[in-house]
């Protein structure tokens, strides 16, 4: 499309085209004898200049229509497509639009007009009853000044009043920070409490095993002495068999079953001394169960009611930042009341002013009336 037979339709286009980016919409390419691709090219371009040609001329006619305050001119929109169409429809919607507010401009105008007019009669009426209202600020002013002294001195009182409150607040923030304290060393010394008992118990565990164990071996022991008493029951049998040859032997016999006798005695006594010792073991297991138990309720209960502490020193400190702002609000009041009083006595005093303003706004009110009907001259002349 673009070789060396085509150079002469590319420049044509080129002219044309730096001619349309300078402002010149009359540019056209003429005497078109291409084919092909390159004559289609060089139409497609006098195409898009006269849409656009069209397109700006379209718009400027109805812009000046506009300018002139006359909003029936619409763009033609024949022949008009693709963003052109968009555009020319925009503006033709934008004049329709500016049509009807020049419409609504000119009811509003009227209104205004007539609006006015009852502006000034009631300006004029409005000033006879100023003067009257005056009359009425100076004894309200009056008035007012002595209901602020009233104000101001029950206000002085719940100032005092408010400050004993926060007095208290802050005391009460401080009994309960020492609660909250002392609870917290009570949840310590229960937590470590807990931690004993747990450690006791272990070491109890221990003594009971100690004491199972103890009593294994006193059993064998037991054994070991019903053993020896029979071995020396035989013997004794044996020596009283073997005659005046045996007796020393029976002696000796007789020497080892009394040991053995005491042996079993002192082993029954170990027994029963370690059955004891394993109750009173078990006892202690099921004490210290019970201690663990109650040590880690109180601990759930320290840790309750820190919670609740807690709770309550947001709570009185929420109180306490309260009362600190009511107080500050009775000192604003106090203030204020202050300045209500200055003011009640310079509206006394203006309310004299407001009479003799009274009659300068009934003069302006004729001056009013002069001005509007000059402005609405001006407006019409507008739209």
């Amino acid at each position: 499309m673009f070789g060396s037979d085509n150079s002469g339709a590319i420049r044509k286009a080129l002219e044309v085209c730096r001619a349309v980016a300078d402002g010149d919409f009359e540019a056209r390419v003429i005497g078109i004898t291409e084919k092909g691709e390159a004559g289609e090219l060089l139409r497609s371009i006098n195409l898009l200049i006269d849409r656009t040609d069209a397109y700006v001329r379209e718009s400027q006619a109805c812009l000046e229509y506009v300018r002139d305050n006359k909003y029936y001119r619409r763009i033609l929109e024949k022949g008009m497509t693709g963003s052109f169409l968009i555009a020319s429809r925009t503006i033709n919607d934008a004049t329709q639009v500016m049509e009807d507010k020049v419409k609504d401009f000119t009811v509003v105008a009227d209104d205004f007009e007539k609006n006015m007019k009852s502006v000034v009669e009631t300006v004029a009426s409005a000033a006879t009853e100023l003067q009257a209202t005056a009359q009425t600020m100076e004894s309200t002013a009056d008035a007012t000044s002595q209901q602020a002294t009233s104000v101001a001195a029950a206000a002085e009182e719940a100032s005092t009043n408010v400050q004993t409150v926060a007095s208290a607040a802050e005391e009460l923030s401080s009994s309960i920070a020492e609660i909250s304290r002392q609870v917290s060393q009570s949840n310590e010394i229960a937590s470590n409490a807990a931690t004993e008992a747990e450690r006791s118990n272990s070491q109890v565990q221990g003594l009971a095993e100690a004491a199972q164990k103890i009593g294994e071996v006193v059993e064998l022991i037991s054994d070991i002495a019903d053993q020896t008493n029979l071995l020396a029951l035989n013997a004794t049998i044996e020596a009283a068999r073997a005659g005046d040859a045996g007796k020393g032997f029976a002696v000796v016999a007789s020497e080892v079953k009394n040991l053995a006798n005491q042996t079993a005695k002192a082993t029954q006594e170990i027994s029963d001394q370690i059955g004891d010792i394993q109750s009173a073991t078990q006892d202690a297991v099921k004490a210290i169960g019970g201690i663990t138990s109650t040590i880690s309720e109180i601990n759930q209960i320290s840790s309750t009611i820190a919670a609740a502490v807690e709770e309550q020193g947001a709570a009185t400190q929420e109180i306490a930042r309260n009362v600190e702002q009511a107080s500050q609000g009775t000192t604003d009041v106090t203030t204020n009341i202050s300045k209500v009083t200055q003011a009640a006595g310079e509206t006394g005093q203006a309310a004299g002013e407001v009479l003799t303003a009274a009659g300068e706004l009934s003069q302006q009110g004729e001056v009013l009336g002069t001005e509007m009907d000059k402005f609405i001259v001006e407006l019409r002349k507008v739209i």
